[in-house]
């Protein structure tokens, strides 16, 4: 019989992603998708939230539920307690109803319980929901998922496009990208295999880079302008809405975050994309 997943986010690109990887690799899929979002594999349910009274027995006894939904800027509209804590609370509380026993969660590199982040801080507080809920979980804190339309290399090209790409400060800070593929397999790995019980795990690629030398190798030698531009300027057009960069996004950018790599190849046991091979395979810019 074949294992099934859930998916929330799955139109997302990470869930887009490993919707279809899980979909060509044997899975059965159920995306939980908002009103009028899409994907092209697998069945689809519609919801507004994850607290439909009809949900769990549409998915009664699935093997696991992949919870991929996160925001990452906060409107007054749309704030992180909203999203990624309150829709946690909802999926842990979906997966008890619907006799899932297994929920897989994408976090953030850096998240802990000392941190100030408000972005951070939502997260944590999503991953004790989890850890608390009596359910088998996985959790994977992640630094930035790289492949094909990714957010990083989206917000890249739009620089590109107007002709000049920003370095906010020094650009020294680090971070270990890591391929969507190999994302794919590792989730593959966690719902199948007893060793990923109950376990946080960074989610991290095997090469920890700079951000102006991903910068540089991600215009392939093209003839754009690199300018780096003062923190404080920067920051205070995020603060305005302005510019390529949230105030969040920079908070996370210079915070350095650097995770065990070791641990998750250990766990694995596979063999993990180096970053430059998928900048120039997958012609990310």
């Amino acid at each position: 019989m074949c294992p099934s997943v859930v998916i929330t986010g799955a139109s997302g690109f990470v869930g887009r992603n490993v919707g279809m990887f899980l979909s060509k690799n044997g899975f059965q899929t159920t995306s939980l998708v908002r009103k009028g979002k899409t994907v092209n594999f697998g069945k689809t349910i519609t919801t507004a939230d994850l607290s439909e009274n009809s949900l769990a027995s549409k998915i009664k006894g699935s093997d696991a539920l992949l919870h991929f939904i996160g925001q990452g800027r906060q409107t007054v509209d749309s704030d992180y307690g909203t999203v990624n804590v309150s829709l946690a609370k909802n999926a842990v509380a979906l997966c008890k109803k619907a006799k899932i026993k297994k929920i897989v969660y994408i976090s953030g590199l850096g998240v802990d319980k000392h941190t100030t982040l408000g972005y951070f801080i939502s997260k944590y507080k999503a991953e004790q929901e989890i850890i608390h809920s009596g359910l088998d979980y996985t959790i994977f804190r992640a630094s930035y998922i790289i492949g094909k339309d990714d957010p990083l290399s989206k917000n890249l090209q739009q620089q590109m496009k107007k002709g000049q790409m920003v370095i906010p400060g020094s650009g020294k800070y680090r971070f270990q990208p890591i391929f969507i593929d190999d994302v794919s397999h590792v989730i593959i790995k966690s719902v199948m295999e007893e060793k990923f019980s109950n376990k946080i795990i960074d989610l991290v690629g095997p090469q920890v880079v700079s951000y102006d030398t991903f910068v540089k190798e991600f215009l392939h030698g093209k003839k754009i302008k690199i300018k780096k531009i003062n923190f404080e300027t920067v920051y205070h057009d995020a603060l305005h809405n302005k510019g390529p960069f949230g105030v969040d996004d920079l908070s996370i950018m210079v915070g350095d975050y650097i995770g065990n790599h070791k641990k998750l190849a250990s766990l694995a046991q596979m063999r993990f994309t180096r970053y430059e091979k998928v900048l120039k395979s997958r012609g990310l810019s």
